[in-house]
């Protein structure tokens, strides 16, 4: 275990941001609530649940740089060490704080999930858009090694139930989840990363462009790019929402491949 309280599995960038786990069957253990309890120590009232709500509202205050078990032991007003008989470290806290997240769009919307496709998407989509502004720390986790905890595979689960109405191939159902959770991020990471800009740098993204109009300005009147000179003043306003028409395109292509596998199965029967 590190300094600040991560494990030798886990990377950690100067960014906050991390990759892989620390111990993955300690992480499990506290994920699906088989590890052992502290039967020894800690101060009363301290508990897991109590550490990782802690540990959310650092990141969404501050980023996953700020999350250390030395800050959360200020936070919650008990030793550090307290903090280790709960969670080895700050890897594996990472996974209760990612799983801890991952729930509340299914929170938000308790129940079964809606019979048309088209509605599963959409509100896929959305809630998936409202935890990455909510949290948008989660954008600093790589996930290609996700440890899966209860509230990933509920909100897998809900998912896949929701897109049943598709009749696709459980494969293609994999794809239309990663596509339309990938389009997602894009957009999260971009306005993310916007606002992480305007704080690092104290200047506004209307003062960044400022400084290079003149430039760019020139450019486009030397002839060279005539594609981007003859495009209409609008093109790059605010007010063109680019969620709502990558969502409606992203619906309407699928839609296509919906009515092609119903056409092969008609055909097969006949």
């Amino acid at each position: 275990m590190t300094n600040d309280g991560t494990t030798a599995g886990a990377t950690p960038k100067p960014d906050g941001s991390a990759t892989g786990s620390g111990d993955i069957a300690r992480s499990l253990e506290l994920l699906w609530g088989t590890g052992e309890r502290p039967s020894r120590g800690p101060k009363p009232g301290l508990s897991l649940d109590r550490i990782v709500t802690a540990a959310v509202a650092v990141a969404d205050a501050e980023g996953l740089a700020a999350v250390s078990m030395r800050r959360l032991s200020t936070e919650l007003g008990t030793g550090t060490m307290s903090l280790y008989r709960y969670v080895p470290g700050k890897s594996e806290l990472l996974d209760l704080m990612f799983d801890r997240v991952l729930g509340e769009p299914f929170a938000d919307h308790p129940g079964e999930p809606p019979a048309d496709w088209r509605e599963a998407v959409d509100r896929m989509a959305r809630g998936h858009l409202d935890t990455l502004r909510r949290h948008p720390w989660l954008l600093k986790i790589n996930q290609a090694r996700t440890v899966l905890g209860p509230s990933a595979l509920r909100g897998l689960e809900l998912a896949l139930t929701g897109l049943r109405g598709m009749g696709l191939r459980d494969p293609e159902l994999i794809g239309v989840i990663v596509a339309v959770n990938s389009f997602v991020e894009g957009l999260a990471r971009t306005q993310a990363d916007a606002a992480e800009a305007v704080a690092q740098t104290g200047l506004s993204d209307e003062a960044f462009w400022d400084h290079q109009h003149p430039f760019l300005e020139r450019a486009m009147l030397s002839g060279a790019y005539p594609m981007m000179a003859g495009m209409a003043e609008d093109t790059f306003s605010s007010e063109f929402d680019h969620f709502e028409f990558g969502l409606e395109r992203l619906i309407a292509g699928f839609d296509v491949l919906v009515r092609e596998r119903e056409a092969e199965r008609a055909a097969s029967r006949t």
